[in-house]
């Protein structure tokens, strides 16, 4: 009773936290917020326990595997090799470079322990880099390379902390073993989940050309399949986290899901969002939860050993500076190695600003596999001793994983404030290319009909008079269409905001043309005027139109302070697609 307690005050709290940080409208990323209500409910009295193997396969699988579906394939191939160069290269790194400074900085850490606690800081945290980036404010070859880095270097900081820790527990350490185990993991996670995900889709695919086309069912079976990889991989020794990456990949390369019905798909990704807001929202509750009690064993491990619980604030602070300085570094050099790279095979290639590096570097959070690493370090037991020093390097982890929270929610504001969202971002041009060439086709299809009416010579029947109607009704709106996305194209830049803005004020409108109707709805069936199959039924509809809307909605650039005047003391739709 006690776990069912726990859990449903934790979704309630979920709940609440996002309700919270948009009423009240308080000035930090989501995160930040749960860290702290979930801090104050520990000090509250409540308390959870934190087993690091159960929260890494209840959690990470799932999300990294949503998150690697999202992911442009076609961007990801582009950006490979500065992807690689941060999940692997920057990893390394770090784990040296930081390993040293913290045993500089803090001797009695020895050196093996040392990189034990910097492989494990290595990592970014794929689900606070989202939750920093969210908005579509950054510069989309920026949330590309900050998305495909946090989804690859799990494995390679996992791999990295193992060996440090044998190597502190034990004071034996290989190269050639380390690199092996270390292509071993990756390669075979990769292969487990590209393999499973591949059969998986296979037999999707049967089915739906079976006609077995049973949402609830499709729904049910695609969100255990992330897990199912992850447990494989693992059991087989491999890295269960490339697993579910590869995994989410190779579903969206099948195209599976583009064979399922609209309602199908619908709800799967109503279904993914909800799963993808709750997991996050309880990591971050978890963290807080956590947070009192590893900073009161911070404060008793400073005090026994005759130092000021304010020398180790300096010594968190210093660390996240190093990590930081190391990770703008390692940034820049694969930045203008690519760009000579590219010179010396005389290819066109973009250079990102100084504030897009820096806005890299911000980025660069630790999270939920941090905490979930350093807290499975070896406790002392009848079965063996603990891990040396292992309060002292987890207060330290704790205590860096908030600093970069908190200096990216201070600073990222700012450094996005100065970018162009679209940036060297083919996908606006593409979005309207692309329907303007379906406008074309549809035109098309409408002239067709047209001429097979008029084809037979005889007057129209009543059937065919009414579709005469209905094909100059359509061809008049994907007229409007093409006139207004060719307006978009066709000229200069206040042309083209122009557009953007009478787009947004239209679809605006609709929306809030959307939520009367759904008022009205409401008032009949008070009334009686209407039964609750009739309300279902057009809701349904609404809910279509809605989501339709609010798809070019989203696909539009964000508009600038400047373009619509302050909104109302009321918040709708229409204000909040305007802005």
């Amino acid at each position: 009773m006690h776990a069912v307690f726990m859990t449903l005050a934790l979704l309630a709290v979920t709940g609440f936290s996002s309700l919270i940080s948009k009423i009240g409208r308080v000035p930090v990323p989501l995160p930040l917020v749960q860290i702290a209500i979930g801090s104050a409910a520990a000090l509250a009295g409540l308390r959870i326990g934190f087993d690091p193997d159960m929260f890494l396969l209840l959690f990470i699988p799932p999300l990294l595997f949503a998150d690697a579906y999202r992911m442009p394939m076609r961007e990801f191939g582009e950006l490979r090799n500065i992807i690689v160069m941060l999940a692997l290269g920057l990893v390394v790194f770090t784990t040296v470079g930081c390993g040293y400074f913290v045993h500089w900085l803090i001797p009695p850490i020895t050196l093996p322990a040392a990189f034990a606690l910097a492989a494990v800081m290595s990592p970014t945290d794929s689900v606070s880099v989202g939750g920093m980036l969210e908005g579509g404010r950054a510069p989309a070859r920026v949330v590309h390379i900050l998305h495909g880095e946090a989804l690859l270097n799990d494995a390679s900081g996992l791999v990295c902390f193992k060996f440090a820790v044998t190597a502190a527990m034990t004071g034996l350490f290989s190269f050639q073993q380390a690199l092996g185990s270390f292509l071993v993991m990756s390669l075979g996670g990769v292969a487990i989940g590209v393999a499973i995900a591949w059969a998986a889709s296979r037999a999707e695919h049967h089915l739906l050309l079976r006609g077995y086309d049973d949402p609830p069912t499709h729904i049910t079976l695609a969100m255990m399949l992330p897990f199912g990889i992850y447990v494989i991989a693992d059991a087989a020794g491999c890295s269960g986290i490339l697993a579910a990456v590869a995994g989410g990949m190779t579903v969206k390369l099948t195209g599976v899901m583009n064979e399922a019905r609209t309602e199908t798909r619908l709800k799967s990704t109503t279904v993914w969002d909800m799963l993808n807001f709750t997991f996050n929202a309880v990591i971050f509750l978890l963290l807080g939860l956590q947070l009192p009690d590893l900073v009161s064993g911070g404060v008793r491990l400073a005090r026994e050993g005759g130092v000021s619980p304010w020398w180790l604030l300096l010594a968190v602070v210093a660390i996240q500076v190093a990590m930081s300085a190391m990770r703008f570094a390692w940034i820049w050099i694969s930045v203008t190695a690519r760009v000579l790279i590219a010179r010396l095979r005389h290819r066109n290639t973009v250079i990102p600003s100084w504030r897009s590096v820096l806005v890299m570097t911000v980025a660069g959070t630790r999270g939920a596999i941090t905490l979930a690493a350093i807290l499975s370090l070896p406790v002392a037991s009848e079965a063996g001793s603990a891990f040396p020093g292992r309060d002292l390097l987890v207060t330290l982890a704790a205590g860096v994983i908030v600093c970069s929270l908190l200096l990216a929610s201070i600073a990222m504001p700012g450094l996005l404030a100065g970018l162009t969202p679209g940036e060297n971002d083919p996908s606006l041009r593409e979005l309207d290319e692309m329907r303007v060439e379906l406008a074309h086709a549809a035109i098309q299809v409408m002239h067709d009909e047209q001429e097979r009416l008029l084809a037979h010579g005889a007057p129209l029947d009543q059937i065919g008079e009414l579709r005469q109607e209905a094909i100059s009704r359509l061809l008049h709106e994907y007229q409007d269409t093409l006139r207004r996305l060719d307006d978009t194209q066709a000229a200069e830049a206040d042309i083209r905001a122009a557009a953007i803005r009478e787009k947004r004020t239209e679809l605006a409108l609709r929306l809030h043309v959307i939520r009367h109707m759904r008022e009205l709805l409401h008032r009949r069936v008070m009334e009686k005027h209407i039964n609750d199959e009739t309300e279902w039924t057009i809701t349904q509809e609404l809910d279509f139109m809605e989501h339709e809307l609010r798809i070019e909605a989203k696909a539009l650039p964000p508009a600038a302070p400047h373009d619509f005047p302050a909104p109302a003391p009321r918040h709708t739709d229409f204000q909040e697609t305007l802005s």
